[in-house]
């Protein structure tokens, strides 16, 4: 199958401004569009011929492909997030969200019965469902990909939870920017996407992976650079998980986030 005929962007070797910086982002490397991040568990699905460019920031390093900026989300649904996506990420329908609830619960347990949750980026509701049982008063999805919680909520959150989303998104100021449009003041986001290891020039990443529609990878610059644009600072909490935030809820116990940008 042809790029043209699946609608992709047509490549350009010329130099294009980053998506969150606008600094010059040079042609960096190339994959199958049928390479997953299960590579590096050994499940290798077979090559169609179809090559992902990605693009690199020289300013904040934002790795990107503008391969997929004029699909829809039906192109999306049909072409990635179709009936064999499970194969390519097995934990997204149970595992990972009943994990991360799990994770939510034990840190914001004192505050649960107060707090007002929305899950960003939430697909099948499992997250919330989770949270809900874990004794959170208000846990509620949004996810435009999917039609019974395309609607965005009324209000604004205490807390916005938004598990690996940003590294889906062609449009990642916009969609960072529906985050913040979300939080409530004070308030924070709780977030994960994983940044790249120093070592990444010589080994390379495998979450990369244009299958699993991973089509935007950022470093903390990068994040920082986002979120500064909506008044937000952001804090690693490790390689994969962040809190951004323009003010924290006293209750919360957390001044200032270490690390905080």
């Amino acid at each position: 199958m042809l790029a043209a005929q699946l609608g992709l962007r047509p490549i350009s070797n010329t130099s294009v401004p980053c998506k969150i910086c606008d600094g010059p982002a040079d042609l960096y490397g190339v994959v199958d569009m049928n390479r997953s991040c299960q590579t590096a568990q050994g499940f290798r699905a077979p090559l169609i011929g179809v090559p992902i460019y990605y693009r690199r920031c020289a300013d904040c390093g934002f790795l990107f492909t503008d391969a997929f900026d004029d699909w829809s989300i039906e192109q999306f649904k049909t072409h990635i997030y179709n009936d064999g996506y499970e194969a390519v990420d097995p934990d997204y329908r149970i595992k990972r969200p009943t994990d991360n609830a799990a994770a939510v619960a034990r840190f914001w347990a004192p505050h649960k019965a107060g707090m007002r949750v929305l899950d960003f980026g939430g697909g099948n509701d499992v997250f919330c469902t989770s949270l809900r049982a874990h004794g959170f008063a208000e846990a509620v999805t949004y996810d435009p990909m999917v039609p019974e919680h395309a609607t965005r909520p009324d209000g604004k959150f205490d807390l916005v939870t938004c598990f690996e989303t940003l590294e889906h998104v062609p449009d990642p100021l916009a969609t960072i920017g529906a985050m913040a449009a979300c939080v409530a003041e004070p308030g924070a986001v709780f977030y994960s996407t994983l940044t790249p290891p120093d070592d990444f020039d010589s080994q390379g990443m495998w979450y990369i992976g244009p299958r699993n529609g991973h089509i935007s990878i950022y470093t903390k610059h990068a994040l920082a650079l986002a979120w500064h644009a909506f008044g937000f600072k952001t804090a690693p909490l490790n390689a994969g998980t962040h809190l951004a935030f323009r003010t924290l809820p006293e209750q919360w116990g957390l001044a200032e986030a270490p690390g905080a940008a």
